[in-house]
């Protein structure tokens, strides 16, 4: 990155952390985990990073690494969705190169909004906005998945976040379409918040902790996402940048303790953070 385009991307990096944690964020000594997030979005361009985020190739890569019985099979990909649906029954549809960009389909109404949506984001680098690299250097595309679990309702969404090749918590999203919310446990199943909803803990736990250990393998740091629709979990996707570091964090502790993982991963894979130096260029 060259001089000019880094100090830009600090400058919007600072101002959004500002904005949206009412501080700015400790770049040259961070020890938060939003922090670290930042501090990767600057200089972080391993380049395996593009391959594990893109949600075509990594079902490739999941497929290699867990096994077939893992993967949500893949209806369709390209750049220009069908003008009709040809699959019965309800349906997903992704951009393969970025976050939170999905529609569902039960109806042609459905599919007619879910194709105007497609449209605006093959428009635009997903990654350009907030400076995350590595959805910027995935191709633009879109894939279409049969959509799992009860056709009226959403799948429990199990983020397992990954420091130093070990599984230390799983992030759980509930009632994603209506009141989102979610619960962060530890590895054991035990809530970390009071007062939390409870949840089940999920039959595959362990399954999915290992195979969240597996795609992160050889990352200081990585989240793994999975569903368990059934008894057989599949995988998600893999995020090197949740929430682009800019969603608070509940209880607010586990920024700091994720933190002190994420640093201790780095020093033990000799992974050092910029010197102070090259940051101050």
């Amino acid at each position: 990155m060259s001089l000019p385009s880094l100090r830009g991307a600090q400058l919007r990096i600072n101002l959004t952390y500002l904005w949206c944690h009412r501080r700015l964020p400790r770049l040259a000594d961070p020890s938060l985990f939003t922090e670290l997030v930042q501090l990767r979005k600057m200089f972080d361009r391993d380049e395996r990073m593009p391959k594990l985020a893109d949600k075509v190739a990594a079902k490739s890569i999941a497929a290699d690494r867990l096994g077939r019985d893992w993967i949500i099979p893949m209806l369709w990909s390209g750049d220009v969705m069908p003008d009709e649906c040809p699959w019965m029954g309800p349906v997903v549809v992704k951009a393969r190169h970025g976050c939170n960009q999905n529609a569902f389909v039960y109806s042609d109404y459905d599919w007619a909004v879910a194709k105007r949506a497609s449209a605006c984001w093959m428009r635009h680098d997903y990654g350009q906005w907030l400076d995350e690299w590595a959805y910027r250097e995935i191709p633009r595309g879109l894939l279409v998945e049969p959509k799992i679990g009860p056709n009226d309702s959403l799948p429990l969404d199990y983020k397992v976040f990954v420091f130093g090749g070990q599984a230390t918590h799983v992030q759980v999203h509930l009632d994603r379409a209506s009141r989102h919310q979610w619960v962060i446990h530890d590895r054991d199943w035990c809530a970390l918040e009071n007062g939390a909803p409870n949840v089940v803990r999920p039959t595959a736990l362990t399954a999915m902790l290992l195979a969240a250990e597996e795609m992160a393998r050889g990352f200081d740091f990585a989240r793994v996402d999975f569903y368990q629709p059934d008894t057989q979990p599949l995988f998600g996707e893999v995020t090197f940048y949740p929430g682009s570091g800019l969603l608070a964090i509940n209880p607010p502790r586990l920024d700091a303790e994720w933190g002190r993982l994420w640093l201790n991963a780095r020093a033990a894979n000799q992974c050092p953070a910029p010197s102070k130096a090259a940051r101050a260029r």
